[in-house]
């Protein structure tokens, strides 16, 4: 497996408190934090261009994989260069692994360990969004940093609740590391737990 492509280096910590200051390097650019993560869902930022988003010093977009499966798919982005080409970026992007939008869809969408099937709003048909095919679309996507694909849960959820979401994330991280294999794409894991700070530790 090709170790992760993020080299993260620590540049400043406050003295009085938590904060800090860092850079981190992805297979585009290299990223100052903290930073303003501007949100191009579909593959673009609405009403910018991406010289004007260079030009106000945007480091990196975040992109939804959720709605990128559905349109264009990943097929689109295999023949366009990832969305690096499909865009005209030639900086970072980071993509969700669509689990807060399955969260979002309660009544049309049924939860398993080997994932979540829902209907795609565009056609009706059932997709199944597991662990594998999260990250298979985040790497034909092309994201210099891809998300484990977690159970998202409410922050009212009961301890059982919770603990139950903790749990299957945890299996699905490990499912979404496998499914990585040797991508030279960085991947973040997600923390669940809801408001419980011994499940979030």
């Amino acid at each position: 497996m090709t170790a992760s492509r993020l080299h993260f280096r620590l540049e400043a910590e406050a003295a009085g408190s938590r904060a800090r200051a860092a850079t981190f390097r992805t297979l585009h650019n290299e990223v100052l934090t903290p930073l303003f993560m501007p949100v191009g869902t579909k593959a673009t930022v609405k009403a910018q261009l991406p010289r004007t988003l260079e030009e106000a010093g945007t480091q990196i977009l975040l992109a939804n994989t959720y709605h990128l499966l559905l349109r264009p798919g990943p097929e689109v982005f295999r023949r366009t260069g990832g969305i690096h080409g499909f865009m005209s970026w030639e900086r970072s992007v980071l993509t969700d692994s669509g689990g807060f939008q399955i969260f979002s869809l309660p009544h049309s969408r049924e939860m398993s360990e080997e994932g979540a099937r829902f209907q795609s709003y565009l056609d009706g048909r059932t997709i199944l969004l597991s662990p594998e095919v999260s990250i298979e679309t985040q790497i034909a996507i092309g994201s210099d940093i891809m998300m484990a694909l977690d159970q998202c849960i409410a922050s009212t959820a009961d301890e059982a609740s919770a603990r139950g979401a903790m749990e299957i994330t945890h299996r699905w991280a490990a499912r979404s590391l496998a499914a990585r294999g040797d991508s030279p794409q960085s991947m973040f894991g997600i923390v669940q737990g809801a408001l419980f700070k011994d499940l979030r530790r």
